[in-house]
């Protein structure tokens, strides 16, 4: 019989362990939700919302002078004419000027009709209730082409991304406008920076409720458990979302600071 040698039994033993502390490794798919389906809702007529005369309107069709770009804190840089802002994927996500605490939001939002791509690559774009940092960092309810596209549940349009799918699905086809209003009652921290009180949402897409005053288990992330970290208040953020699907379009965004 052949010796084995010192080294190559050393292999042998560890080998296990390093497949197993691959397969431990966190990824995005850990945390996604594809059961049970999330029933399909046919919503009523698309109507636009005017502002309420307490409103702060971020959006009036005409300038996005109300928001920033979140890289350098440059103007924009998305597409504005005819009324309507449209994604520019290369300038990357925009925040307000303004910093936020708990609000009450309304947006409308239009996946482009010629929209391709499928899953997660299809109108991606997401409305960040609290911009805590760059990039994705903040509270994501999902905005994307749902309308017959299937993915995980949640990370459809209306999800609390990662954390809570719809209570339905009330997308329209692209090529239709549609809309968001939101409640965001934010997260609570005493002063040493522990959570007092978590953040809750209460969402609508298209007049029908999609999130009830759920309460958040932290932050949105792509892998990995979402958690807390300290803020008082922060702007509101919107995506440009890297898939090579067309970009989506927004008009008619306004907010009302509830102190």
């Amino acid at each position: 019989m052949k010796s084995i040698l010192p080294g190559a039994s050393l292999l042998l033993v560890m080998a296990p362990f390093a497949a197993l502390a691959q397969d431990t490794k966190p990824k995005p798919e850990d945390t996604e939700v594809w059961s049970p389906a999330v029933p399909v809702v046919t919503p009523g007529k698309s109507e636009t919302a005017s502002p309420p005369s307490d409103a702060i309107v971020l959006f009036d069709g005409k300038s996005l002078d109300q928001w920033v770009n979140v890289k350098d804190g440059a103007p924009a840089g998305w597409i504005v004419a005819d009324g309507i802002a449209t994604v520019v994927k290369d300038k990357g996500n925009i925040q307000t000027r303004r910093s936020f605490g708990s609000y009450q939001l309304h947006l409308e939002y239009r996946i482009p009709a010629n929209v391709t791509g499928t899953g997660q690559a299809r109108g991606n774009s997401g409305l960040f209730l609290a911009s805590t940092g760059p990039g994705d960092t903040g509270y994501e309810l999902q905005i994307l082409d749902s309308y017959k596209n299937d993915t995980y549940v949640n990370g459809q349009a209306g999800a609390i991304y990662k954390q809570f799918p719809p209570l339905a699905n009330p997308v329209r086809k692209p090529g239709e406008w549609q809309s968001v209003d939101v409640v965001w009652d934010k997260p609570t921290f005493d002063a040493n920076g522990t959570l007092k009180t978590p953040a809750h949402v209460t969402a609508f897409i298209n007049g029908v409720l999609v999130q009830n005053h759920v309460s958040l288990f932290g932050e949105t992330l792509y892998i990995g458990k979402p958690s807390y970290k300290a803020y008082d208040r922060a702007p509101i953020k919107l995506q440009a979302h890297g898939d090579p699907s067309p970009p989506i379009s927004y008009r008619n965004i306004w907010v009302r600071d509830l102190g």
